[in-house]
């Protein structure tokens, strides 16, 4: 394996840009607690409200309005581990939480993909959760795969999660982090991971799946996530709770106050995590972003949702808890200027804050609803650009080369020097799908798209193995009968693909 040059090495430290001052940072997180005191949640899981009722928070058994103490949320930002190592199977690939170390994932859970052979929109199979997968897996800027993708063909709800960590886990050993859908499926997936890692005690001390739980914005823990959420803590396995206010919809319309709902609403649920098993790892998580003034519809490309994911990127990093964050969206339904642009502000700008875990960075379009392969392919570009820009510009005798630039002196050019070549392949980030010749030496049609096409359809056409034993691989689809290969699919994609055609 060749070694990896600086700016490829992810978890690379942020020069930050900081959208609150420090004035901000202290108003925000007093004002997160006193909401969470004076408004607190409404808790609709059992199991989540008895052990915040048992914890010292007040709660009203028939409003199901939960406040929470100041000190019970101190308390539980303490006790909330400030590190958490997102396993890869392989060791290569691990992703370390902590600080203002970023790391960048897909993401989305979209509903639709644009076919990579039809460029049209159709709705998502279990061969897009195993061919994004796969990218993932080739893709070097990407360094974890959060499941992208919904099975549309899998109707019973019991049964999404299964096969949706089973085609990850099989088709990457990159960490696989997912959102997921009932108490049973979640269960079932960390029986699962259990299989691969040997024991329950070894996938504890080595997760390399991670789950995704959701509050529900304005200030809601509803019955099936506070459930998943309560049992991922028992089981100490990394979980992320996060929040997706809405300005103007689900928070307050400016940014402040949307920034302020994120972190009481993350906070809410780090308590809970902590309420139910002091010191599990639980992961902050902001998702929100602003409306379309017009419509009131969400959007997933503006720059004031990577100014916000930013600003909750400080507040994360005043608390010391690792945050699960959003960046590299965009609006537009094809891979156009527009998607371009979008993405590439938002990537830079959130990594440039430090987010952690940049999910949603890569392949994602449509304000958050279709996935698109060549931007899958294009946005590992972008940030392997981010990347550069993280690493900032060393000042050292070698890099400055002061003694050369004076041995030299004026009118000599430094093409042939050892220092150059020393430094050539290592300064520069060098992109595979832009084109950087010149007009007269280009082919007609040769440009990043053109070059991402070919690339998805060199990864689509190799040789497809498994990233499992074959034994093991057995025994998992022999336990787990619900699990459906695309061949078992192809008829309900063919059907799905008509319908969306119609």
């Amino acid at each position: 394996m060749l070694k990896k040059l600086k700016h490829e090495i992810p978890g690379i430290s942020a020069s930050p840009y900081r959208p609150l001052d420090e004035s901000g940072v202290r108003r925000v997180a007093d004002a997160a607690l006193e909401v969470l005191a004076k408004s607190g949640m409404a808790v609709y899981s059992d199991t989540a409200f008895e052990a915040l009722r048992t914890a010292g928070a007040e709660v009203d058994a028939e409003s199901r309005i939960v406040r929470f103490p100041r000190s019970l949320v101190e308390d539980a930002i303490d006790s909330n581990p400030s590190s958490i190592t997102l396993f890869s199977r392989n060791g290569e690939h691990d992703v370390v939480l902590e600080r203002n170390r970023v790391h960048y994932a897909t993401g989305g859970t979209a509903i639709y993909v644009l076919d990579p052979d039809t460029d049209e929109r159709r709705p998502s199979t279990v061969e897009d959760v195993i061919l994004n997968a796969r990218m993932v897996d080739v893709l070097e800027q990407i360094h974890a795969f959060t499941i992208n993708v919904f099975p549309n063909e899998i109707e019973q709800k019991d049964h999404i999660d299964t096969n949706r960590f089973f085609h990850a886990l099989d088709n990457t050993t990159k960490h696989v982090m997912g959102g997921i859908y009932s108490l049973k499926g979640c269960q079932n997936v960390v029986r699962m991971a259990r299989m691969i890692a040997g024991s329950a005690e070894a996938l504890r001390e080595k997760p390399f799946v991670s789950f995704i739980t959701l509050i529900i914005s304005p200030l809601k823990i509803d019955r099936d996530y506070g459930e998943m959420t309560c049992y991922l803590a028992k089981e100490k396995l990394p979980v992320v709770v996060p929040t997706e206010p809405i300005c103007g919809t689900t928070s307050p319309i400016t940014l402040a106050g949307n920034v302020l709902t994120h972190v009481a609403e993350t906070l809410g649920g780090i308590a809970l995590v902590q309420c139910v098993n002091r010191g599990a790892p639980g992961i902050c998580g902001s998702v929100g972003s602003i409306t379309n003034l017009q419509t009131m519809d969400h959007l997933g490309g503006p720059i004031e949702r990577a100014m916000i994911n930013a600003a909750v990127a400080q507040m994360a990093q005043h608390f010391e808890i690792p945050l699960y964050s959003t960046g590299g969206t965009t609006d537009s339904k094809e891979v156009d200027i527009q998607a371009a642009y979008e993405s590439a502000m938002s990537s830079l700008l959130v990594a440039m804050s430090g987010a952690n875990y940049i999910h949603d960075i890569a392949g994602l379009m449509e304000s958050d609803l279709t996935v698109s392969y060549e931007k899958l392919a294009m946005d590992n570009e972008i940030l392997g650009m981010c990347q550069r820009v993280l690493r900032g510009i060393e000042v050292n005798d070698e890099t400055l080369a002061t003694e050369l630039m004076i041995e030299k002196g004026p009118g000599e050019d430094f093409m042939t020097e050892e220092h150059t070549l020393r430094h050539m392949r290592g300064e520069f980030f060098v992109p595979e799908l832009a084109n950087r010749q010149k007009r007269g030496s280009m082919s007609p049609g040769d440009n990043a798209l053109a070059r991402a096409k070919v690339l998805v359809k060199e990864i689509r056409s190799s040789p497809r193995s498994s990233r499992l034993p074959v034994d093991l691989r057995e025994r998992i689809l022999q336990s787990f009968p619900e699990i459906r290969s695309p061949q078992d699919t192809a008829g309900v994609r063919s059907r799905k693909k008509e319908e969306c055609r119609g």
